[in-house]
């Protein structure tokens, strides 16, 4: 089945809010707790498409001394965003800041970890952005990026549309649709971390719905690395 693009950006204020006001507690906390596994106690890290910032304070309140810049290019998630990091009191180690993740403005191996969450599936052509990750993360540093994999039929994606529950609305299931519509596959997801060169990263199916793209800090040994190396 064909990829069918959405839009790049959600930056409309009614969209924003409705975002924010969605669920994701449970994947946004898993997603937490894998960046923490992933790196050392004191970090530098960057997060691209940080949307209203939920990700980056539900590190943080683990993790006091990780520092984190999240970049979007949603103005009005921004805004959101950082009222969020206000209210929770994280503004010393939370910055937000508008930027193109396919064009990132710092400098070559800045930070020790980039993180990003359901934002490839946005992306027209993501290999810019997967280029930008190996010049601004360092030698040394971590990557998690995970995102929904498009199923095989359309048929896969209004069940799983469906089984989301009855607490989203239509439109809310809507957008869940085009967004499976917009993702890749496993393979495509394997084939484009190749082309950017991204080295030692490991790419796995880590749900129903999606797949991870990971690498451990090479200073911090585990034994919970999945063992399917790309």
């Amino acid at each position: 089945m064909q990829r069918i693009l959405e839009p790049e950006v959600m930056d409309s204020a009614e969209e924003a809010v409705e975002y924010d006001a969605m669920d994701f507690t449970e994947v946004n906390t898993a997603f937490a707790k894998r960046a923490i596994e992933l790196a050392s106690t004191s970090a530098i890290v960057l997060d691209a498409g940080t949307g209203t910032a939920r990700i980056p304070i539900l590190i943080c309140q683990q993790r006091p001394q990780w520092h984190i810049t999240g970049i979007d290019m949603a103005k009005s998630m921004l805004e959101i965003g950082r009222k969020n990091v206000d209210n929770a009191g994280l503004q010393q180690q939370i910055k937000l800041e508008l930027a193109d993740a396919k064009g990132l403005p710092y400098r070559d191996e800045q930070f020790d970890m980039v993180i990003s969450n359901s934002l490839i599936h946005h992306l027209p052509e993501p290999l810019p952005f997967l280029q930008e990750i190996k010049r601004v993360m360092n030698r040394d540093g971590a990557i998690l990026l995970r995102d929904l994999i498009r199923p095989e039929s359309a048929e896969i994606i209004n069940n799983l549309v469906e089984s989301i529950g009855e607490e989203y609305d239509e439109h809310q299931k809507n957008l869940f649709r085009d967004s499976l519509y917009a993702a890749f596959t496993l393979d495509e997801v394997k084939a484009l971390i190749q082309q950017a060169g991204l080295p030692d990263v490991n790419v796995y199916q880590s749900s129903d719905r999606h797949w991870t793209a990971e690498k451990y800090c090479s200073i911090k040994l585990s034994l919970s690395s999945p063992s399917n190396e790309l």
